[in-house]
């Protein structure tokens, strides 16, 4: 079978080649993008979505569906339209009502990396709090105590920079934005989370010398919020086998934690970082 699925949207003349992370003849995982929702817009049907493309596919029979003989096809869980990794999806209804519970049994099968703002004081840390809708700020979460569902993520520093800290995040629970949420909540918001305040990396303030080609305008390093689903363990729902599914970071991630090496390694310089640059994105 084909090692990329390919999707494209007639709405918005979008196409998507989309790595297979793992699959057999009750599961397959791939490897979401940034910038595609898992699930459609409620607001606006026009937005691609991965479901929808996939089973509008399904549907049509297109040859990534036909090669799988495939009839059914359903996400076991969710990625933020930001982020990009490993999303699990089940072939047959049996095998997705045992993976709902699994990711409801509040286990930390998933394994992100982030790139956030500030440095945290310990290196592994919790995040204990409840989430809700804002509500005043349609699209957004926040910590509420109250009203909120119970939403828990585990932290581990990987790497610390002069002003950002590279992290693991398990989230025992799956809440909408949640790590992004939990994150903002501790102080240390996601690099270029604009949604929950995390500012943009720009290497115009990370290398003094730098210098734009005449007629360029400087973009950020990583363009959305810096999170990426790396990893996925649980048991098989058919053979309950230990299995690991495990997604490369993305060339933007990649990108950024370089140049945060190369240059970022010295004293905090945070009130030379707060003000965006003078040349925007086109």
């Amino acid at each position: 079978m084909s090692a990329t699925i390919k999707l494209s949207s007639p709405a918005t003349k979008e196409f998507w080649e989309i790595p297979v992370l793992f699959e057999d003849e009750h599961l397959l995982a791939l490897d979401k993008p940034a910038g595609l929702l898992t699930l459609p817009d409620a607001h606006d049907e026009n937005r691609p979505s991965l479901m929808k493309l996939l089973l509008d596919g399904l549907a049509a029979s297109k040859p990534w569906a036909r090669e799988r003989n495939l009839t059914f096809l359903s996400n076991a869980h969710r990625l933020d339209y930001e982020s990009s990794g490993v999303i699990l999806l089940a072939k047959n209804k049996p095998a997705l009502i045992t993976l709902a519970d699994f990711f409801g049994a509040e286990k930390p099968l998933r394994k992100y990396i982030v790139l956030a703002w500030g440095h945290p004081l310990d290196a592994k840390f919790e995040v204990d709090a409840k989430l809700a809708p804002h509500p005043v700020k349609p699209g957004q979460m926040c910590v509420n105590s109250f009203e909120g569902k119970k939403s828990r993520t585990e932290f581990e520093v990987l790497e610390q920079f002069s002003d950002w800290t590279l992290l693991r995040a398990a989230p025992f629970t799956d809440r909408t934005h949640q790590i992004r949420v939990h994150l903002k909540h501790a102080g240390f918001p996601v690099v270029a989370d604009e949604l929950y305040g995390g500012k943009k990396l720009w290497l115009s303030r990370l290398k003094r010398d730098f210098r734009l080609k005449p007629g360029r305008e400087e973009r950020p390093l990583i363009s959305r919020a810096a999170l990426h689903a790396e990893e996925l363990s649980l048991p098989h729902p058919v053979t309950n086998e230990p299995i690991t599914i495990v997604s490369e970071w993305p060339k933007d991630l990649k990108v950024a934690v370089k140049y945060l090496r190369q240059y970022a390694t010295g004293p905090s310089r945070r009130g030379q970082q707060d003000d965006e640059p003078e040349l925007e994105q086109e």
